[in-house]
């Protein structure tokens, strides 16, 4: 269970308790749910309760005591128990493998991940202005309801009732996909920046990043191939060479470490290191190219005592299909936008686990880690999608 699906089984305990005349509240869109915190126990801890608490009309501890019988008996939850003023801790039961569920529900609905019933059988009437910015916005909006089971139509006028703020000038010079991200990125309160920032291959631009990420994955994929395997779900440890990731823990016996042999600063600055080619069939063809200034780009462990966890990526794959759904409904775009940078800056430290280094052979942990990392990518393919804005196989 991520901690996407906790948080819904949270949700529904509440809406449970609500439903029972327990609890008098309206249910939250979302429950957050963290690490426990000193005194906690159990794998995850949520504050939900002291959330309500006001609410309600009820002391936090005893709406934690409402909802701790309804979390305890949802699938997958081995136990909960209240702590502190409370705070509802939850240990999971014990699962052959939380990633793979995952894995294979993005490889099977391909770049339609995500896509549900939130609006079906709904007609979302827009107005907007003739202006750039709404039209770009207004389109995309259409893409997103219709991602969801619904039918957006699109009139022009006043009153409008899509208007966000304009864009200060023609953004048409920085060419489709770069004039789209900067109308779409920023919050429709927030003015857009037309510049040529956003064509510079630097961290600092977030649309090279999700960009870059998604060509890396790609580039890994063929690399795969060339190594003679593919892609497959399963457990990402392999207990045979003593290299472990866990969802909870951090990565031991250097398995996401640069090679120390190879290590090429910006290499290990963009979350890569050198990946060994084969003899035949072909050689292993060179990443995307670098970006040319340092910056803000997840760094691979320099150290396996440092961590990397699979957390921070599990969760925005499993996140995926609420900020759809939530974009569309709010017809916000730019949340889709801002996920996917989640995204790319989540993938791009596990990137360095997937290929086989020095004399590894590929093995069923790399076909494992080649399919996290190719869920990943079918996720910013698929949002870029959406967004109207080309996924590149190259970069």
């Amino acid at each position: 269970m991520t901690p996407v699906e906790l948080s819904r089984t949270v949700l529904r305990a509440v809406r449970r308790a609500v439903d029972d005349g327990e609890l008098s509240v309206t249910v939250p869109e979302r429950a957050v749910v963290g690490e426990p915190g000193p005194g906690g126990c159990g794998d995850y801890a949520t504050t939900i309760a002291l959330q309500l608490a006001r609410p309600a009309g009820q002391p936090p501890r005893r709406v934690a005591e409402i909802l701790r019988p309804r979390l305890a008996d949802a699938a997958g939850i081995q136990d909960v128990v209240v702590t502190g003023p409370g705070f509802l801790n939850i240990t999971l039961a014990a699962q052959a493998d939380p990633v793979s569920g995952l894995v294979r529900e993005i490889q099977g609905k391909g770049v339609r991940y995500g896509y549900g019933d939130a609006l079906a059988g709904q007609v979302v009437a827009l107005r907007v202005p003739y202006e750039v910015r709404a039209e770009v916005v207004a389109d995309v909006v259409v893409r997103l309801v219709g991602a969801q089971g619904g039918r957006a139509t699109v009139e022009h006028g006043e009153p409008a009732d899509l208007r966000p703020v304009p864009a200060p000038e023609d953004p048409a010079p920085l060419g489709p996909d770069a004039a789209r991200w900067a109308l779409l990125h920023p919050a429709p309160h927030d003015r857009p920046r037309i510049s040529a920032d956003h064509l510079v291959q630097r961290e600092s631009n977030p649309l090279f990043r999700v960009r870059y990420a998604h060509a890396r994955i790609r580039s890994l994929s063929r690399n795969a191939a060339r190594l003679g395997f593919t892609a497959e779900p399963g457990p990402v440890a392999a207990p045979h060479l003593g290299h472990h990731v866990t969802t909870t823990g951090a990565a031991r016996h250097g398995d996401c470490a640069p090679n120390a042999g190879a290590a090429h600063p910006d290499a290990a600055r963009l979350g890569f290191t050198a990946e060994p080619g084969p003899a035949e069939p072909g050689p292993v063809e060179p990443g995307p190219t670098a970006p040319t200034q340092p910056g803000a780009l997840p760094r691979p462990a320099p150290h396996p005592d440092a961590g990397t966890t699979l957390r921070p990526l599990l969760t925005p794959l499993a996140d995926h299909p609420r900020i759809l759904a939530a974009a569309a409904i709010h017809r916000a775009p730019d949340r889709v936008a801002r996920h996917l940078v989640t995204v790319a800056d989540a993938v791009l430290p596990f990137l360095p686990c997937v290929l086989p280094r020095g004399d590894e052979k590929p093995s069923a942990a790399h076909r494992a880690r080649l399919a996290l990392a190719e869920a990943a990518g079918t996720v910013l393919a698929g949002g870029l999608s959406l967004l109207g804005i080309d996924a590149p196989e190259h970069l």
